[in-house]
């Protein structure tokens, strides 16, 4: 059985497309290194959070988006794929018709109808604004052309991966630089967490100094990060590992088994999970602690109720995860956690100004509910709902779907969300009747990491992190494409 499923494994690396000219094979070059020279470097300066280094992401998505308009004989999706696209498609282009609508001049009485709330801020602030003829609804439209160029670059980025990632190799090599990134993060973390004078790489180490933060400035988002790839690697594992053969052998064929390729190579990023999801504990963020446990439990739920195997594959499966959950504790526990459980404590999370952010950023949406005040434009508006004597200037609400929907309005909120979840749900629906165990493994991980960063984003701001918003848009369009691969020619 599990010589099977290895040359299974090594039949689906190999699947190619045929020959190509030299022109579109330089553009595939071009197209699968920047997919993965964007994956090691937007985690690295700081979490890419600086303008240059935006520019340096938005830069490369344009030479892949060159390179893919440049080709020849361009990949095609399956004729399943590309149908359930079409409802996508439509969200997030009327979402970038919805940004343009935010900027664009329109007449003020226009303004006045739609969005009552950006008309009377104008009318106040604007200087001559009885002189106007036109006017826009975002607030500051400078701020919404900039952010939307930004999530522009995410959405092409993830439409490239979508239309070029089509063999079972590309996909495999990007979970594994995916992961190698997701270890690097956890043990380059842990060294600074005792360093002396810990450092982001090339910058000093200012905040959260008893934490594990890898190049992330935030312990959250170090976390958020982390919480997208811990699962595509138990996922790999799962896909990989012929787990109930090894179940019924005998010790002796047991070790046998371990010093063959496959399996060690399942055991070592079995090793990273461990590895990874200590950082995260170590990290003292709380959410993050939450939902590592809450993606053990999802995994187990899902692996018992839509794996069409039989019970001792499945049984095989559950001591898996078992087993990784149960080491992660005892290490943790030998370790100490005693100050990451401390954060729990009731008394510090009232403490905490997250419900006034809350309701402040509510307030803002119930100013401007239809259209929104212009994305990007949260933090120029906040401070004008913060009390007098507030020493902390806000740049974000704690809550990625409030501050959203103060900025986009309901209509702008529909566009973006309907299509993330549209594309979510049709991939869990597809994935529920896949049976092929490669897919089945990956497609898993990748819907347990879109949960957590999903629900993550109830309490931070992760998706307003260039680099977590960048592997968000990888590990969706990615899932998207692992659950739908070769749909018409294996289950």
């Amino acid at each position: 059985m599990h010589n099977r499923a290895a040359r299974d494994w090594r039949e689906g690396t190999r699947s190619g497309t045929g020959a190509l000219s030299s022109k579109d094979q330089v553009c595939r070059k071009i197209i699968d290194y920047g997919i993965l020279g964007l994956i090691v470097f937007s985690p690295l300066p700081a979490a890419s959070v600086y303008e240059w280094s935006i520019l340096v992401i938005q830069l490369a998505v344009l030479l892949m988006l060159g390179a893919y308009i440049l080709m020849t004989e361009k990949p095609k999706n399956n004729e399943f794929l590309t149908n359930s696209l079409k409802w996508p498609k439509v969200l997030f282009i009327g979402f970038f018709i919805f940004l343009v609508v935010q900027v664009f001049p329109l007449p003020k009485f226009l303004v006045k109808i739609f969005s009552p709330g950006s008309y009377a801020f104008q009318e106040r602030f604007l200087p001559d604004f009885a002189n106007l003829k036109l006017i826009g609804f975002s607030l500051i439209p400078a701020h919404t052309l900039r952010e939307g160029l930004e999530i522009l670059s995410y959405f092409l980025l993830g439409f490239i991966i979508i239309k070029t990632v089509k063999e079972w190799r590309q996909i495999v090599r990007i979970y594994y630089v995916l992961i190698g990134m997701g270890v690097f993060q956890a043990l380059y973390g842990l060294f600074e967490l005792y360093n002396k004078n810990p450092r982001i790489l090339f910058f000093e180490k200012m905040y959260h100094l008893d934490s594990v933060t890898g190049t992330f400035v935030n312990r959250n988002h170090f976390s958020g990060y982390m919480e997208m790839v811990i699962p595509l690697a138990i996922g790999l594992a799962i896909a990989r590992i012929d787990l109930h053969s090894l179940m019924e052998m005998r010790w002796r064929d047991r070790l046998l088994r371990l010093s063959e390729k496959g399996l060690s190579t399942s055991l070592l990023v079995s090793l990273g999970v461990i590895v990874m999801a200590v950082a995260v504990i170590f990290s003292k963020s709380r959410s993050g602690l939450f939902l590592l446990v809450f993606s053990f439990i999802l995994f187990f739920g899902l692996t018992v109720v839509f794996f069409r195997k039989t019970e001792q594959q499945k049984k095989g499966i559950r001591n898996f995860i078992a087993a990784v959950f149960i080491v992660i504790v005892f290490i943790s526990l030998y370790v100490g956690i005693d100050a990451t459980i401390e954060r729990f404590a009731l008394d510090k999370l009232l403490r905490e100004g997250r419900p006034t952010y809350w309701k402040n950023t509510v307030g803002i949406f119930a100013d401007y509910p239809l259209l929104g005040t212009g994305l990007g434009t949260f933090p120029s508006l906040y401070p004008d709902r913060e009390a007098e004597d507030t020493l902390i200037r806000l740049y974000h609400s704690h809550n990625d779907y409030l501050e959203y929907l103060s900025e986009l309005g309901i209509a702008g909120m529909f566009l973006l969300l309907g299509g993330i979840l549209f594309l979510l749900i049709k991939s869990f629906l597809v994935w529920i009747e896949r049976r092929r165990s490669e897919v089945k493994g990956l497609g898993l991980g990748g819907i347990v990491a879109i949960i957590c960063i999903l629900i993550h984003s109830l309490t931070d701001f992760n998706l307003h992190i260039p680099a977590n918003m960048l592997l968000f848009t990888v590990v969706l369009s990615l899932t998207t494409v692992v659950v739908f691969y070769k749909h018409k020619m294996s289950k």
